[in-house]
């Protein structure tokens, strides 16, 4: 660990918003993974409402800078013409 103090508090915030989006990235993981799970299992109710909980999920991420905005819109998009092709 560095001398300076000011770099002491950098390396302990770093840490800190790592461990956040770690924990963002795995919610976003999980929800994503359950609207695929449904979509594949061709269950259109479930896959709806599990679509609405990674959409919130993935808008929430790009607000706070754990994906990019642009990622966020083409995961939401696939999402959804996969759902509406059921």
């Amino acid at each position: 660990m560095a001398n300076i103090k000011s770099q002491k508090k950098r390396v302990l915030t770093n840490e800190n918003a790592h461990q956040r989006n770690i924990a963002a990235k795995s919610g976003l993981k999980t929800a994503i993974r359950a609207t695929r799970s449904a979509i594949a299992a061709g269950d259109k109710e479930a896959a709806t409402t599990a679509y609405a909980v990674a959409a919130q999920r993935l808008d929430t991420a790009a607000g706070r800078g754990v994906i990019h905005r642009n990622q966020a819109a083409n995961r939401k998009s696939g999402m959804a013409s996969a759902i509406n092709a059921l």
